[in-house]
Protein backbone atom coordinates (compact mmCIF):
# COMPACT_ATOMS: atom_id res chain seq x y z
CA UNK A 1 0.00 0.00 0.00
CA UNK A 2 2.36 2.53 1.27
CA UNK A 3 5.06 2.79 -1.93
CA UNK A 4 7.57 5.27 -1.32
CA UNK A 5 10.28 2.58 -1.35
CA UNK A 6 13.13 5.15 -1.65
CA UNK A 7 11.83 7.99 0.67
CA UNK A 8 12.33 9.47 4.00
CA UNK A 9 15.41 7.07 5.35
CA UNK A 10 13.23 3.95 4.43
CA UNK A 11 15.72 0.85 4.13
CA UNK A 12 15.36 -1.91 2.08
CA UNK A 13 13.18 -4.93 2.52
CA UNK A 14 13.03 -8.53 1.16
CA UNK A 15 10.73 -7.76 -1.58
CA UNK A 16 12.47 -4.61 -2.93
CA UNK A 17 15.18 -7.30 -3.45
CA UNK A 18 12.97 -10.25 -4.47
CA UNK A 19 10.73 -8.13 -6.96
CA UNK A 20 13.83 -7.14 -8.73
CA UNK A 21 14.92 -10.37 -9.76
CA UNK A 22 13.55 -10.99 -13.27
CA UNK A 23 10.35 -13.74 -13.67
CA UNK A 24 9.73 -13.49 -9.61
CA UNK A 25 6.64 -11.09 -10.16
CA UNK A 26 3.71 -11.87 -12.47
CA UNK A 27 3.97 -8.44 -13.96
CA UNK A 28 6.96 -7.79 -13.48
CA UNK A 29 6.60 -5.06 -11.56
CA UNK A 30 7.27 -3.82 -7.65
CA UNK A 31 6.17 -1.99 -4.38
CA UNK A 32 8.21 1.08 -5.06
CA UNK A 33 4.91 3.40 -5.66
CA UNK A 34 1.80 0.92 -5.02
CA UNK A 35 -1.24 3.09 -4.03
CA UNK A 36 1.05 5.62 -2.61
CA UNK A 37 -0.06 5.67 0.91
CA UNK A 38 2.57 7.40 2.09
CA UNK A 39 1.72 11.02 -0.12
CA UNK A 40 -2.08 10.15 0.08
CA UNK A 41 -2.75 8.71 3.76
CA UNK A 42 -5.28 11.63 3.89
CA UNK A 43 -7.28 11.46 1.43
CA UNK A 44 -7.67 7.98 1.79
CA UNK A 45 -8.39 7.61 5.11
CA UNK A 46 -11.59 10.75 3.88
CA UNK A 47 -12.77 7.91 1.68
CA UNK A 48 -12.44 5.08 4.25
CA UNK A 49 -14.82 7.59 6.39
CA UNK A 50 -17.04 8.46 3.70
CA UNK A 51 -17.75 4.55 3.51
CA UNK A 52 -19.08 4.96 6.84
CA UNK A 53 -16.84 2.34 8.06
CA UNK A 54 -15.20 2.51 12.01
CA UNK A 55 -11.73 0.60 11.67
CA UNK A 56 -8.60 0.45 9.82
CA UNK A 57 -6.49 -2.06 9.64
CA UNK A 58 -3.14 -1.59 8.28
CA UNK A 59 0.87 -2.68 8.76
CA UNK A 60 3.80 -0.89 10.27
CA UNK A 61 6.72 -1.25 8.10
CA UNK A 62 9.62 -2.54 9.72
CA UNK A 63 12.18 -1.52 6.76
CA UNK A 64 10.38 2.19 7.35
CA UNK A 65 10.72 2.57 11.08
CA UNK A 66 14.42 1.01 11.79
CA UNK A 67 16.37 0.83 8.29
CA UNK A 68 19.04 -2.01 8.96
CA UNK A 69 16.23 -3.19 11.03
CA UNK A 70 18.21 -2.73 14.57
CA UNK A 71 20.07 0.25 15.55
CA UNK A 72 19.14 4.02 14.70
CA UNK A 73 15.40 4.51 14.46
CA UNK A 74 14.08 6.33 11.63
CA UNK A 75 12.39 9.31 13.26
CA UNK A 76 10.63 10.46 9.51
CA UNK A 77 9.10 6.66 9.29
CA UNK A 78 7.37 6.80 12.39
CA UNK A 79 6.04 10.42 12.10
CA UNK A 80 4.02 8.50 9.34
CA UNK A 81 2.63 5.64 10.94
CA UNK A 82 1.80 8.58 13.89
CA UNK A 83 -0.05 10.78 11.38
CA UNK A 84 -2.07 7.68 10.27
CA UNK A 85 -2.94 6.44 13.68
CA UNK A 86 -3.54 10.61 14.75
CA UNK A 87 -5.83 11.06 11.05
CA UNK A 88 -7.54 7.58 11.82
CA UNK A 89 -8.94 8.88 14.86
CA UNK A 90 -9.53 11.99 13.95
CA UNK A 91 -12.17 10.62 11.40
CA UNK A 92 -13.82 8.36 14.14
CA UNK A 93 -11.56 4.89 12.69
CA UNK A 94 -10.43 2.69 15.19
CA UNK A 95 -6.71 2.28 13.85
CA UNK A 96 -5.61 -1.58 13.83
CA UNK A 97 -2.16 -2.46 13.89
CA UNK A 98 0.39 -5.61 12.42
CA UNK A 99 3.56 -4.86 13.74
CA UNK A 100 4.54 -7.94 10.65
CA UNK A 101 3.21 -8.08 7.25
CA UNK A 102 6.25 -10.24 5.52
CA UNK A 103 8.36 -6.97 4.92
CA UNK A 104 11.28 -8.35 6.36
CA UNK A 105 14.29 -5.62 6.09
CA UNK A 106 16.92 -6.43 3.53
CA UNK A 107 19.69 -6.40 5.96
CA UNK A 108 18.17 -8.66 8.68
CA UNK A 109 17.95 -11.26 5.69
CA UNK A 110 21.91 -10.96 4.65
CA UNK A 111 22.33 -11.66 8.84
CA UNK A 112 20.14 -14.63 8.18
CA UNK A 113 16.95 -13.73 8.31
CA UNK A 114 14.08 -15.41 10.14
CA UNK A 115 16.26 -18.98 10.43
CA UNK A 116 18.56 -17.10 12.50
CA UNK A 117 17.13 -17.30 15.99
CA UNK A 118 18.69 -13.99 17.10
CA UNK A 119 15.84 -12.60 14.84
CA UNK A 120 13.20 -12.92 18.19
CA UNK A 121 15.72 -10.40 20.08
CA UNK A 122 15.61 -8.15 17.09
CA UNK A 123 11.28 -8.23 16.46
CA UNK A 124 11.09 -8.13 20.07
CA UNK A 125 12.92 -4.53 20.05
CA UNK A 126 11.19 -3.10 16.65
CA UNK A 127 8.16 -4.07 18.07
CA UNK A 128 8.77 -1.71 21.52
CA UNK A 129 9.82 0.87 19.36
CA UNK A 130 6.79 1.18 17.31
CA UNK A 131 4.82 0.75 21.24
CA UNK A 132 6.94 3.80 22.01
CA UNK A 133 5.86 5.95 20.07
CA UNK A 134 1.88 4.66 19.01
CA UNK A 135 1.08 3.76 22.44
CA UNK A 136 -2.01 2.89 23.49
CA UNK A 137 -3.80 5.18 21.06
CA UNK A 138 -4.25 1.63 18.88
CA UNK A 139 -6.87 -0.41 19.47
CA UNK A 140 -4.94 -3.09 18.33
CA UNK A 141 -1.37 -5.04 17.94
CA UNK A 142 -1.37 -8.20 15.72
CA UNK A 143 2.48 -9.41 16.29
CA UNK A 144 2.18 -11.27 12.44
CA UNK A 145 0.40 -11.57 9.42
CA UNK A 146 -0.08 -14.71 7.68
CA UNK A 147 3.16 -16.15 9.79
CA UNK A 148 3.01 -19.76 7.24
CA UNK A 149 3.16 -17.73 4.20
CA UNK A 150 6.39 -16.28 5.64
CA UNK A 151 7.97 -19.12 6.36
CA UNK A 152 6.48 -21.89 3.89
CA UNK A 153 5.83 -19.84 0.99
CA UNK A 154 9.22 -17.87 1.14
CA UNK A 155 11.83 -20.27 2.77
CA UNK A 156 10.35 -23.61 1.54
CA UNK A 157 7.90 -23.35 -1.48
CA UNK A 158 10.56 -19.86 -2.72
CA UNK A 159 7.38 -18.25 -4.18
CA UNK A 160 7.69 -15.45 -1.82
CA UNK A 161 10.56 -13.22 -0.58
CA UNK A 162 13.21 -14.32 0.55
CA UNK A 163 12.73 -17.01 -2.39
CA UNK A 164 14.46 -19.67 -0.65
CA UNK A 165 13.10 -23.17 -0.92
CA UNK A 166 14.83 -24.94 1.65
CA UNK A 167 12.59 -27.03 4.27
CA UNK A 168 14.89 -26.94 6.88
CA UNK A 169 15.39 -22.93 6.87
CA UNK A 170 11.24 -22.96 6.74
CA UNK A 171 10.68 -24.88 9.80
CA UNK A 172 13.56 -22.61 11.84
CA UNK A 173 11.66 -19.87 10.79
CA UNK A 174 8.13 -20.85 11.38
CA UNK A 175 9.61 -21.48 15.30
CA UNK A 176 11.88 -18.23 15.58
CA UNK A 177 8.46 -16.47 14.88
CA UNK A 178 6.26 -18.59 17.00
CA UNK A 179 9.07 -17.52 19.70
CA UNK A 180 9.24 -13.71 18.22
CA UNK A 181 5.66 -13.56 18.70
CA UNK A 182 5.56 -15.01 22.38
CA UNK A 183 8.36 -12.34 23.47
CA UNK A 184 6.96 -9.81 21.97
CA UNK A 185 3.73 -9.88 23.56
CA UNK A 186 5.63 -10.18 27.24
CA UNK A 187 7.48 -7.22 26.28
CA UNK A 188 4.62 -5.29 25.30
CA UNK A 189 2.16 -6.23 28.39
CA UNK A 190 5.46 -5.67 30.25
CA UNK A 191 4.77 -1.82 29.02
CA UNK A 192 0.75 -1.97 30.74
CA UNK A 193 -0.18 -1.27 27.31
CA UNK A 194 -4.10 -1.25 27.02
CA UNK A 195 -4.21 -2.04 23.63
CA UNK A 196 -5.25 -5.78 22.74
CA UNK A 197 -2.64 -7.90 21.72
CA UNK A 198 -2.84 -11.07 19.15
CA UNK A 199 -1.76 -12.27 16.29
CA UNK A 200 -3.21 -12.96 12.39
CA UNK A 201 -3.22 -16.04 11.23
CA UNK A 202 -4.38 -17.67 7.47
CA UNK A 203 -6.71 -20.11 8.39
CA UNK A 204 -9.00 -22.65 6.30
CA UNK A 205 -10.79 -26.02 7.14
CA UNK A 206 -9.80 -28.96 5.75
CA UNK A 207 -11.69 -31.73 3.57
CA UNK A 208 -11.34 -34.56 2.71
CA UNK A 209 -12.24 -35.96 -0.79
CA UNK A 210 -13.19 -39.15 -0.23
CA UNK A 211 -13.50 -41.06 3.32
CA UNK A 212 -10.46 -43.43 2.30
CA UNK A 213 -8.39 -43.78 4.72
CA UNK A 214 -5.16 -42.37 2.40
CA UNK A 215 -7.01 -39.33 1.54
CA UNK A 216 -8.26 -38.68 5.21
CA UNK A 217 -4.94 -38.77 6.44
CA UNK A 218 -3.82 -36.43 4.32
CA UNK A 219 -6.01 -34.23 5.54
CA UNK A 220 -5.51 -34.35 8.66
CA UNK A 221 -1.68 -33.80 8.03
CA UNK A 222 -2.71 -30.86 5.74
CA UNK A 223 -5.00 -29.33 8.84
CA UNK A 224 -1.79 -29.81 11.25
CA UNK A 225 0.85 -28.33 9.00
CA UNK A 226 -1.05 -25.37 7.70
CA UNK A 227 -3.88 -24.53 10.87
CA UNK A 228 -1.89 -26.37 14.33
CA UNK A 229 1.63 -25.58 12.69
CA UNK A 230 0.60 -21.94 13.97
CA UNK A 231 -2.36 -22.26 16.52
CA UNK A 232 -0.90 -25.13 18.89
CA UNK A 233 1.66 -23.16 19.54
CA UNK A 234 0.14 -20.01 19.98
CA UNK A 235 -2.36 -21.71 21.61
CA UNK A 236 -1.06 -24.56 23.53
CA UNK A 237 2.73 -24.17 23.38
CA UNK A 238 3.15 -27.42 21.61
CA UNK A 239 3.44 -28.23 17.89
CA UNK A 240 1.44 -30.53 16.60
CA UNK A 241 2.54 -34.28 16.90
CA UNK A 242 1.87 -35.89 13.58
CA UNK A 243 3.19 -33.07 11.14
CA UNK A 244 6.43 -32.99 13.51
CA UNK A 245 6.90 -36.70 13.23
CA UNK A 246 6.29 -36.29 9.59
CA UNK A 247 9.09 -33.27 9.53
CA UNK A 248 11.29 -35.76 11.27
CA UNK A 249 15.09 -34.74 10.85
CA UNK A 250 14.32 -31.52 9.43
CA UNK A 251 12.70 -30.62 12.13
CA UNK A 252 14.95 -27.74 14.09
CA UNK A 253 16.07 -28.28 18.30
CA UNK A 254 12.82 -27.94 20.22
CA UNK A 255 13.27 -25.91 23.51
CA UNK A 256 10.48 -27.64 25.22
CA UNK A 257 10.08 -24.49 28.01
CA UNK A 258 10.71 -21.57 25.25
CA UNK A 259 7.78 -22.66 23.31
CA UNK A 260 5.75 -23.50 25.98
CA UNK A 261 6.37 -19.53 26.41
CA UNK A 262 4.74 -18.85 23.11
CA UNK A 263 1.33 -19.50 24.98
CA UNK A 264 0.66 -16.13 26.28
CA UNK A 265 -2.89 -15.03 26.46
CA UNK A 266 -4.27 -13.98 23.73
CA UNK A 267 -6.79 -10.86 23.77
CA UNK A 268 -7.72 -11.93 20.17
CA UNK A 269 -6.96 -14.59 17.26
CA UNK A 270 -7.25 -12.64 14.24
CA UNK A 271 -8.55 -14.98 10.97
CA UNK A 272 -7.86 -14.43 7.61
CA UNK A 273 -10.43 -16.90 5.18
CA UNK A 274 -10.38 -17.41 1.72
CA UNK A 275 -11.30 -20.52 0.83
CA UNK A 276 -11.20 -24.33 1.94
CA UNK A 277 -8.22 -26.66 1.87
CA UNK A 278 -9.89 -29.93 -0.53
CA UNK A 279 -7.58 -32.88 0.29
CA UNK A 280 -6.76 -36.31 -1.54
CA UNK A 281 -3.89 -38.34 -1.39
CA UNK A 282 -2.87 -36.50 -4.56
CA UNK A 283 -1.96 -33.34 -2.72
CA UNK A 284 -4.38 -29.57 -1.69
CA UNK A 285 -6.47 -28.17 -4.03
CA UNK A 286 -7.24 -24.82 -3.33
CA UNK A 287 -10.02 -24.82 -6.49
CA UNK A 288 -12.08 -27.12 -4.38
CA UNK A 289 -13.48 -30.49 -6.09
CA UNK A 290 -13.28 -30.99 -10.05
CA UNK A 291 -17.09 -29.61 -10.49
CA UNK A 292 -18.19 -26.96 -13.69
CA UNK A 293 -20.65 -25.65 -11.11
CA UNK A 294 -18.27 -23.86 -8.73
CA UNK A 295 -17.48 -20.81 -8.65
CA UNK A 296 -13.85 -19.38 -8.58
CA UNK A 297 -12.04 -16.35 -7.81
CA UNK A 298 -10.02 -15.05 -10.39
CA UNK A 299 -6.94 -16.48 -8.35
CA UNK A 300 -8.73 -19.72 -8.94
CA UNK A 301 -9.69 -20.31 -5.86
CA UNK A 302 -13.27 -22.04 -4.62
CA UNK A 303 -15.79 -19.44 -3.35
CA UNK A 304 -16.60 -21.38 -0.08
CA UNK A 305 -18.46 -19.15 2.03
CA UNK A 306 -20.11 -22.45 4.61
CA UNK A 307 -16.33 -22.72 5.60
CA UNK A 308 -16.04 -19.68 7.13
CA UNK A 309 -18.91 -21.02 9.25
CA UNK A 310 -17.07 -24.41 9.84
CA UNK A 311 -14.15 -22.67 10.15
CA UNK A 312 -14.99 -20.03 13.20
CA UNK A 313 -17.16 -23.15 14.99
CA UNK A 314 -14.49 -25.82 14.97
CA UNK A 315 -11.88 -23.11 16.17
CA UNK A 316 -13.75 -21.69 18.81
CA UNK A 317 -14.70 -25.48 20.28
CA UNK A 318 -11.16 -26.27 19.90
CA UNK A 319 -9.32 -23.51 21.35
CA UNK A 320 -11.69 -21.00 23.19
CA UNK A 321 -10.28 -17.98 22.23
CA UNK A 322 -11.70 -14.81 24.58
CA UNK A 323 -12.30 -12.76 20.87
CA UNK A 324 -12.03 -13.33 17.15
CA UNK A 325 -11.70 -10.68 14.24
CA UNK A 326 -11.98 -11.87 11.03
CA UNK A 327 -8.74 -9.56 9.70
CA UNK A 328 -9.15 -10.45 5.89
CA UNK A 329 -11.94 -12.10 3.22
CA UNK A 330 -12.45 -11.56 -0.04
CA UNK A 331 -11.92 -12.58 -3.22
CA UNK A 332 -9.86 -11.22 -6.84
CA UNK A 333 -12.08 -10.52 -9.90
CA UNK A 334 -12.15 -9.56 -13.19
CA UNK A 335 -13.08 -6.31 -12.85
CA UNK A 336 -13.21 -3.94 -15.70
CA UNK A 337 -13.30 0.09 -15.01
CA UNK A 338 -15.80 1.55 -17.74
CA UNK A 339 -16.69 5.38 -17.54
CA UNK A 340 -15.45 5.28 -14.00
CA UNK A 341 -17.40 2.53 -12.82
CA UNK A 342 -16.69 -1.41 -11.44
CA UNK A 343 -19.57 -3.52 -11.46
CA UNK A 344 -18.26 -5.91 -9.53
CA UNK A 345 -21.30 -8.65 -9.12
CA UNK A 346 -19.47 -11.35 -8.04
CA UNK A 347 -17.78 -9.51 -5.32
CA UNK A 348 -20.83 -8.33 -4.09
CA UNK A 349 -22.18 -11.67 -3.57
CA UNK A 350 -18.67 -13.08 -2.42
CA UNK A 351 -19.67 -10.06 0.35
CA UNK A 352 -23.02 -10.93 1.32
CA UNK A 353 -22.92 -14.91 1.51
CA UNK A 354 -19.75 -14.85 3.55
CA UNK A 355 -21.50 -12.14 6.14
CA UNK A 356 -24.12 -14.30 6.27
CA UNK A 357 -22.17 -17.47 6.87
CA UNK A 358 -20.57 -15.43 9.64
CA UNK A 359 -23.78 -14.13 11.33
CA UNK A 360 -24.54 -17.48 11.88
CA UNK A 361 -21.33 -18.71 13.30
CA UNK A 362 -22.01 -15.50 15.96
CA UNK A 363 -25.75 -16.32 16.44
CA UNK A 364 -23.88 -20.19 17.58
CA UNK A 365 -22.09 -18.34 20.14
CA UNK A 366 -18.62 -17.74 18.47
CA UNK A 367 -17.33 -14.59 20.22
CA UNK A 368 -16.46 -12.05 16.57
CA UNK A 369 -16.11 -8.46 17.39
CA UNK A 370 -14.87 -7.25 14.26
CA UNK A 371 -14.51 -7.70 10.43
CA UNK A 372 -11.82 -6.54 7.85
CA UNK A 373 -12.77 -6.49 3.83
CA UNK A 374 -9.92 -7.73 2.19
CA UNK A 375 -9.06 -5.56 0.85
CA UNK A 376 -9.76 -1.70 0.57
CA UNK A 377 -8.14 -1.06 -2.21
CA UNK A 378 -6.59 -2.80 -5.14
CA UNK A 379 -2.89 -2.88 -4.84
CA UNK A 380 0.25 -4.45 -4.74
CA UNK A 381 -0.49 -8.02 -4.43
CA UNK A 382 2.94 -9.55 -3.88
CA UNK A 383 3.99 -12.32 -6.62
CA UNK A 384 1.22 -10.98 -8.17
CA UNK A 385 2.03 -7.66 -8.64
CA UNK A 386 -1.04 -5.48 -9.63
CA UNK A 387 -2.42 -8.45 -11.80
CA UNK A 388 -5.46 -9.66 -9.24
CA UNK A 389 -7.76 -6.85 -8.03
CA UNK A 390 -8.97 -7.53 -4.13
CA UNK A 391 -10.16 -4.60 -3.59
CA UNK A 392 -13.57 -2.71 -3.39
CA UNK A 393 -12.00 0.49 -4.33
CA UNK A 394 -10.23 0.52 -8.15
CA UNK A 395 -7.08 2.29 -8.20
CA UNK A 396 -5.52 3.31 -11.75
CA UNK A 397 -1.78 1.93 -11.64
CA UNK A 398 -0.97 4.69 -13.77
CA UNK A 399 -2.90 8.12 -12.21
CA UNK A 400 -3.87 6.85 -9.06
CA UNK A 401 -7.40 7.77 -9.59
CA UNK A 402 -9.74 5.98 -6.85
CA UNK A 403 -13.17 4.88 -7.86
CA UNK A 404 -15.45 2.77 -5.96
CA UNK A 405 -16.59 -0.39 -7.21
CA UNK A 406 -20.19 -1.58 -6.73
CA UNK A 407 -18.86 -3.28 -4.20
CA UNK A 408 -18.02 -0.36 -2.16
CA UNK A 409 -21.03 1.18 -2.40
CA UNK A 410 -22.86 -2.04 -1.50
CA UNK A 411 -20.52 -1.99 1.67
CA UNK A 412 -21.29 1.24 2.46
CA UNK A 413 -25.09 0.98 1.86
CA UNK A 414 -24.93 -2.07 4.49
CA UNK A 415 -23.03 -0.14 7.38
CA UNK A 416 -25.42 2.50 7.06
CA UNK A 417 -27.85 0.22 7.33
CA UNK A 418 -26.48 -1.29 10.85
CA UNK A 419 -25.79 2.50 12.22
Amino acid sequence: MEGAAQDDGRGPSIWDTYSRVPGKILDGTSGDVACDLYHRWASDLDLIAALDLNAYRFSVAWPRVLPRGTGPVNVQGLDFDDRLVGGALARGLQPHVTLYHWDLPQALQDRGGWPNPDIVHWFTEYALTVHARLGDRVASYATFNEPWCTAELGYHVGRHAPGQQDLRAALSASYHIQLAHGSAVRALRAQNTKAELGTVLNLYPVDAATDQPEDLLAAQLADEKINGWYLDPVLRGTFPALAAEQYGAYMPEIEPAALQGVKEPLDFLGANYYFRQWVSREGASRAGPPSPDIQRTAMDWEVYPEGLYGLLTDLHRTYQVPKYYITENGGAFEDQLVSGEVHDEARVRFLQTHLQALRRAMQDGVPVKGYFAWSLMDNDEWAFGYSKRFGIVHVDDATQQRNLKDSAKWYRAFMQQRR
